[in-house]
């Protein structure tokens, strides 16, 4: 193995670590934004409003006869 070789393998080997890093670092900022949007879409969602002075026996029973 000749000294170009060897030069050659670990620039490729320092290229690939980088290439990694880099996906990375990608792919946590995509996750973060992921999260964040998520929350939003969470707080985004209302919840439903209470109901408005009814009597407690209001919707316990169904008509089932016409």
């Amino acid at each position: 193995m000749d000294v170009n070789s060897v030069a050659k393998l670990a620039g490729s080997v320092a290229e690939t670590g980088i290439k990694q890093e880099v996906g990375l670092a990608v792919l946590k900022r995509a996750q973060d934004i992921q999260a964040s949007t998520a929350t939003q879409l969470l707080n985004a969602i209302q919840t439903p409003p209470a109901p408005q002075n009814l009597p407690p026996n209001l919707g316990r029973n169904i008509n089932t006869t016409a």
